[in-house]
């Protein structure tokens, strides 16, 4: 039986759909009741299928959508009551709460509750941030963090006098581009309501904690809006202020202040809540509902495991996004305090534990600052420290985040500042967020001329390139972007079957590297794509194509000798998990007729949106190993 036939295990037939007038500012007996049912249903339901996730090791997030489950169904029977009045879609300027929308689309028959069990699974249409076109009844791409608000402006522009309504939350608000919406929506007296989820948790910590002095319903109050604050969990007091809200004219914000995940027990006002519930704390608290076939659901579901092999390659898996902050660590413990604290600056914008900048916190606080959720000030405050010569700044934080940055990137550069920037979550690979989040046009981050001051990319293979990478290049002047990835790379073989990059190995800057040597022409590539590549080139040569491979660790530079050796060869593959638009082999065919080169050339990437899931998504854009020899045999032809 496929999952699409399961029988979706909490009934979502009990939800029980109900009008509500704004005008009338309190609610009946039975209203509250019925609220309070649907609230309890719509959590539970949440609960279980973001822990399908967890079960099958695509994560996903479930503190987010479940603190928000009463506004949403406050709203969705405000929608139901007064449909001419809202433009009504369930806007979310916090993506990663996309079991809103799935969960909504599922009640209102849109999306099949079935399929809910299937959620950020690959191929099954459910990523981990809602998609426009791809799922049936999600009504718009929230994007990355903070990005709504200022779209959904338009939207009150294009549909005045209607109200629009955007949920948000502590974390999407410290972006700048909210401070900008706000300012907008003030200006031009717009119909635009926020529903804010002040829960003092975001990823990393506690806005509390890392910005002491900010306030959500203060900053909003700064920019002109009318703030409305209260308990979140307290029905009758959310439900007056967002009748208030809704029937004043122009922007109003309703800050609901609660713990994150509250009432789920040991996770509550954590922020382990921010990302997907334990299967273990789903189960607990599914058992104390009554809910025994989620139960039962949950502890039958086994974790899909790659069953991809891959010649060339060792078995000892790395993450390099680790790996990163472990070697930066060792670096700095080998300074004394006193030159670490004059010399780096470390800024993290609330993904320490996912861009490895926990390890450099840990070993040198004195050095580290919490920069919450607002790259663009923290890139730049890493590159101001490092304006002087002898001083550096490090900055982390999500590749797909990187376009974010690109006008802070031109201005470090025109200062001559001195940055060490660690981009994880490069490329494709275990991206079950999906297209919003591919960290897919890198290549910008080289956006100078070519006298200015010096931007090198580097993206190292494996665990022991990344640290052979970060200690060659760690006191080097000018802008250094290393990437990874968020999957764990296995170990690269030489041709002997020993670790190419192993003591003896030393990384040189600008140079490529010959993984294996080929006659019939060469596949360039680099980081995670390097050792899916090799398993292409290894079965080849089995194949009787002796086709070479070559690594790229430095993405932007031109390597002089290898360029004369692969021009001079039959055939160059360059294959990439970034943007084939924008990515390394957009410039690669380039650089060989300016050096009057005409091998036989082709470039793979990235070149549709994904299909969620985690290795799934290689395959999805022909990348994987049959993708690449698929396209060696074309060009051997």
């Amino acid at each position: 039986m496929t999952a699409t036939q399961t029988k979706f295990p909490i009934d979502l037939g009990a939800y029980q759909p109900l009008k509500l007038d704004p005008n009338v500012k309190t609610l009946t007996d039975e209203q509250r009741a019925t609220l309070k049912a649907n609230i309890q249903l719509m959590r539970d339901a949440i609960i279980f299928f973001t822990a399908t996730g967890a079960a099958r090791g695509v994560g996903g997030h479930t503190g987010g959508p479940y603190d928000t489950a009463p506004e949403v169904a406050i709203l969705d029977a405000f929608f139901r009551g007064s449909p001419d009045h809202f433009v009504p879609i369930f806007f979310d300027e916090a993506g990663h709460r996309v079991a809103t929308q799935y969960l909504m689309a599922a009640l209102y028959g849109d999306l099949p509750a079935e399929q809910l069990v299937r959620y950020r699974e690959a191929h099954a249409k459910l990523p981990g941030h809602p998609e426009l076109g791809l799922t049936p009844g999600v009504k718009f791409s929230s994007g990355r963090l903070g990005h709504m608000w200022s779209y959904i402006n338009g939207v009150a522009i294009a549909n005045s006098p209607k109200v629009v309504c955007c949920l948000g939350s502590d974390g999407s608000q410290q972006e700048g581009n909210d401070a900008e919406a706000a300012r907008f929506a003030v200006a031009q007296n717009l119909n635009v309501k926020l529903f804010i989820d002040d829960n003092d948790v975001t990823i990393a910590g506690h806005p509390s904690d890392y910005l002491p002095g900010f306030s959500v319903a203060q900053t909003l109050k700064g920019h002109g809006l009318t703030v409305l604050e209260g308990d979140g969990e307290d029905i009758d007091d959310l439900y007056g202020r967002m009748c208030e809200a809704i029937t004043a004219t122009g922007p109003v914000a309703v800050v609901n202040s609660r713990k994150m995940a509250v009432g789920i027990e040991g996770i509550e006002g954590s922020t382990h809540g921010h990302d997907v519930i334990p299967v273990d704390a789903a189960l607990t608290y599914l058992k104390a509902r009554g809910q025994d076939a989620a139960v039962s659901f949950l502890e039958g579901i086994e974790k899909p495991k790659n069953p991809n092999t891959y010649l060339g390659s060792g078995d000892k898996l790395g993450s390099n996004r680790n790996v990163f902050g472990q070697t930066v660590a060792e670096i700095l413990s080998g300074m004394d305090a006193d030159t670490r604290k004059k010399s780096v600056l470390c800024v993290d914008s609330d993904l320490e534990g996912s861009c490895g900048l926990a390890y450099i916190r840990e070993a040198a606080p004195e050095i580290y600052v919490s920069g919450g959720i607002m790259e663009r000030s923290n890139f730049s405050a890493a590159a101001g420290f490092g304006m002087e010569t002898g001083k550096q700044g490090i900055f982390g934080t999500f590749s797909a985040f990187l376009e974010m940055c690109i006008s802070e990137i031109t201005m470090a550069r025109l200062n001559y500042s001195n940055v060490l920037c660690h981009f994880s979550h490069s490329g494709i690979d275990d991206m079950a967020d999906n297209t919003c989040h591919f960290g897919l046009n890198n290549m910008f981050a080289d956006n100078g001329l070519d006298d200015g001051y010096e931007t090198r990319l580097y993206f190292p293979a494996d665990a022991s390139q990344m640290t052979a990478v970060v200690n060659k290049v760690f006191g080097d002047p000018g802008l250094r972007f290393v990437f990874s990835t968020r999957s764990k790379v296995p170990n690269i073989l030489d041709s002997d079957g020993n670790d190419f990059f192993g003591k003896n190995y030393e990384f040189t800057p600008g140079k490529d590297e010959v993984i294996r040597e080929g006659t019939a022409g060469y596949v360039v590539s680099f980081g995670e794509s390097l050792y899916r590549a090799l398993d292409a080139v290894e079965r080849l040569k089995q194949e009787g194509i002796d086709v070479g491979l070559i690594n790229k660790p430095t993405l932007n530079v031109v390597d002089e000798e290898m360029m004369t050796k692969l021009g001079n060869s039959p055939m160059v593959l360059v294959v990439e998990a970034f943007n084939r638009r924008t990515g390394l082999g957009s410039r690669f065919g380039s650089w060989l007729l300016e050096r009057g080169f005409s091998p036989k050339f082709a470039f793979l990437g990235t070149h549709e949106e994904g299909c969620g899931g985690l290795w799934e998504q290689f395959p999805h854009q022909g990348i994987d190993s049959d993708g690449i020899m698929a396209k060696v045999k074309e060009l051997a032809s």
